[in-house]
């Protein structure tokens, strides 16, 4: 299905920064909007940052939601498109606008984006298992933050499904999640990372709150160094 981007590019408290909107040639109730912010290696990795609330009515929360993240890895470029209502990241459409979004940036660097980071938080962690299964590009890393595997399924079917793909996953769970029960999403954690053919870390904060701006102020470190070169030690 052919997806065509318009952008416009602003300069955001000194950042470079493009909003995308990403527009079927189909009929569709809602389309998607994106926020783009240009790392200082314009040719370097991107990240797709998934946000949390996936079927809220604002359709435009993408257009902000990557840009805490962007400023924590500022030599990235990070991407962050707006899942809401009945297009939230469990479906193809919303997939479909992340890939439409990476064409873009391709396009407009000059360079391909074979290859991608995922970050999501709550409900962005569905984002990012959904776009490991039907996504067009291949990951390096994965981040997962205050996720419900659960609401997909066993851990031990998801993992099956995606078993063949390569790259690193990390879960970051807390005992204080005021959404998520930590026994059952460390339990599909741990399971998950039991079968899956690659990669896995799980990161524990018994303190640990559901939203993102607990694990941005007080686990920085984790994220960073998922991010860093140093390889993971495996749970299995």
């Amino acid at each position: 299905m052919l997806l065509v981007l318009f952008a416009v590019a602003t300069s955001f408290c000194g950042e470079t920064f493009t909003r995308l909107n990403v527009v079927s040639a189909a009929p569709r109730s809602v389309d998607g909007n994106a926020g783009v912010w240009w790392g200082s290696n314009d040719k370097g990795p991107v990240n797709v940052w998934f946000h949390g609330g996936m079927t809220s009515s604002d359709c435009e929360k993408g257009q902000i939601a990557g840009r805490d993240f962007y400023q924590m890895l500022p030599q990235y470029t990070t991407v962050s498109v707006s899942a809401c209502k009945n297009n939230h990241w469990v479906t193809r459409n919303a997939i479909e606008w992340v890939d439409a979004a990476l064409d873009s940036i391709a396009a407009r660097r000059g360079s391909p984006v074979d290859t991608v980071n995922l970050v999501g938080i709550s409900d962005g962690g569905l984002g990012v298992l959904s776009y490991a299964s039907w996504g067009k590009r291949s990951q390096k890393n994965r981040l997962l933050m205050s996720a419900y595997g659960p609401s997909l399924g066993s851990a031990q079917d998801v993992a099956a499904q995606l078993a063949p793909r390569k790259g690193s996953w990390r879960f970051m769970q807390g005992g204080a999640d005021r959404l998520y029960p930590a026994q059952e999403t460390i339990a599909w954690d741990a399971v998950f990372c039991k079968n899956i053919e690659t990669e896995c870390d799980m990161k524990y904060d018994p303190a640990g709150e559901h939203d993102w701006s607990y694990w941005q102020n007080k686990r920085k470190k984790w994220i960073l160094e998922f991010f860093s070169a140093k390889p993971l030690t495996k749970t299995r």
